[in-house]
This record gives structure tokens, sequence and C-alpha cells, in this order.
């Protein structure tokens, strides 16, 4: 006897531009699909950052029958480099139903055509890594260590300074770039924010909370500006300040640090920040205007 129910036809596929009328839209479904533990809202922000969204979208969705089955997200920005100005783009969030991955690849390459863009990665995971390094991109170079925060009596300083994460005097210390990077991810939900002053002279050090085997204790630092000779020197009284906010641990990045830590013991895996474009090396690159500072999880 024949089957009378017809096949079912294939569902139409488009990839189309994130918009901001789809921030909505799109902040749910990277709720539900990619991780619940970050609400709609933070996804929101992510597509939605604080400082806005100069950039020609907000990344690319992927619809099966006009419903979401796919998203990558983008964060763009420009920088002031050596070279000039550099346009950034941060794939900040990708997300595919299983039973539509064989589409991944048309989102990645939808972001990766647009031109005169240096692109970061700052979080693959998986098998992304492996998939950004066919399609060029390069792992960004750098010393990783966990260094362990001691209370102020026992951390070694080799200057008197003071340490404030006091948003009044933060912005009164910080000139020129570092006002700026400060003014713009002030309110980025996954920033936090430290000056280090001796004197006339200041260090800034913008940091996240990260999370290592389910426990959110380690400071990651993201960024850091003014005098960072007074930073290496005084870092000890910087983490006796990560100690009393409850964060025991510190993952020392050299590329966020702009020096070499001395101290704490080397990671062997720690985690890959990868980055393509025409516009130089890794000097090029840093962890600002991306996921990073937007999302916490």
């Amino acid at each position: 006897m024949t089957d009378p129910t017809p096949p079912r036809a294939a569902p139409r596929i488009a990839i189309s531009e994130i918009s901001g009328e789809h921030v909505a839209e799109v902040a749910d479904f990277l709720h539900r699909e990619l991780n619940p533990a970050v609400s709609s809202a933070a996804w929101a922000t992510l597509l939605d950052p604080p400082w806005g969204a100069p950039g020609p979208n907000r990344g690319f969705l992927l619809r099966a029958d006009g419903e979401i089955v796919g998203a990558y997200a983008a964060v763009y920005s420009s920088r002031n480099t050596a070279t000039g100005t550099v346009d950034v783009c941060n794939l900040a969030a990708f997300c595919v139903q299983e039973s539509f991955r064989m589409h991944s690849l048309r989102l990645v390459r939808a972001l990766l055509k647009q031109k005169g863009l240096l692109f970061t990665d700052l979080s693959p995971s998986g098998n992304v890594v492996a998939m950004n390094e066919r399609l060029g991109f390069s792992r960004i170079p750098a010393t990783a260590k966990l260094a362990v925060n001691l209370p102020l009596s026992f951390a070694s300083v080799s200057v008197s300074v003071s340490v404030s994460d006091d948003p009044a005097r933060i912005a009164s210390t910080l000139r020129g770039r570092d006002a700026v990077v400060y003014r713009d991810h002030a309110s980025a939900p996954a920033a936090r924010h430290v000056v280090v002053t001796k004197g006339d002279d200041y260090a800034y050090v913008m940091y996240r909370v990260d999370r290592r085997k389910r426990l959110r204790l380690f400071a990651s630092p993201l960024f850091t500006g003014g005098d960072r000779t007074l930073l290496e020197r005084s870092w000890g009284a910087v983490g006796a300040h990560f100690a009393r906010r409850g964060l025991p641990f510190t993952l020392m990045d050299s590329h966020a640090l702009g020096f070499e830590p001395h101290r704490g013991r080397v990671l062997k895996n720690p985690r890959v920040k990868m980055f393509r474009g025409d516009h130089g090396t890794a000097d090029a690159v840093d962890y600002l205007y991306s996921e990073l500072a937007l999302v916490e999880w």
C-alpha cells in the first residue's frame, strides 16, 4: 500500500543581517539555545552595547521557514593605532541549532566577506578554534598565568600607592584615551575598573570576573592604561584589592597587561583568543569593545 503522505519539503533557508529591530528576537534565541544562564536582557546588551552600535549590522542570523535557527552576533568599533584608524568586528556569540549546523559556515562567511575590517574572536570554544584557523585566523600570543591575590599585609609592593574603584575618582583621574575607554565601558555589565595612583601618576585596569570549574573567583584583566611600569611595580596592591572584593585569583594575560607577569603559575591550556585582518600583527588587537566587557557568564 502506498503511503499517501507527501514528502516533507525542505525548509527555506535564509541569511540576513541582524538590525536593531531583531535585537529582542535574537537575544531570546541566544538565551534559549546558547546559554540559558545569561538572560535575554544581557544578550540584548551585547547586541546594543552602551557605547552605541557604529557598525553596518549587529551580526547575521539564519532562518528556516522564517524562524531563527542560528545567529552570529558581532560588535563593531574603531580604534586608533600606530598605523592609523582600524575598524574592528568582534565576533561575539555564535550559535546554530544542531539540525542546521551544516549552514554554520554560511553565517561565518557572511561576516568575514565584509571588507576592510580587523576581526577578533576572543572566546572561541570547541571546534570553532580549528575552524577559525582554517579561515586564516591567528592566535593572539600571550603568556597566561594563574596568580594568587594576597592580602596587602602579605603582598610584595615596591611603591606606596592608592588603589580605588570609586567611579568618581576614576573619572577624575583618567586622561586622554584612557578617559574615553572608561567612559565607553563604565556601564558595560561585565567590565570592572580600578585606578592606581601615586602622586600625579596613575595606572588603570579594566577587568572582568571569570568562572573556572563553576567557581566565580577569578579576576581577568582586559585592558591597562596609564603608567604600566607603575602598575607592574604595584601589582601586589591591585591583587590585594581583588582579594578584598572576593577574588582570590587573577588570570594574568600578558597581552592585556602590557607587561610579562613575573608571578603565578603558567597555564598549560589557556583560553584561546584570535584575530584575522590586514592590519599588521596582534599588537593592533585588544580585548575592548567585545563580549568580554559586555556579558557575564
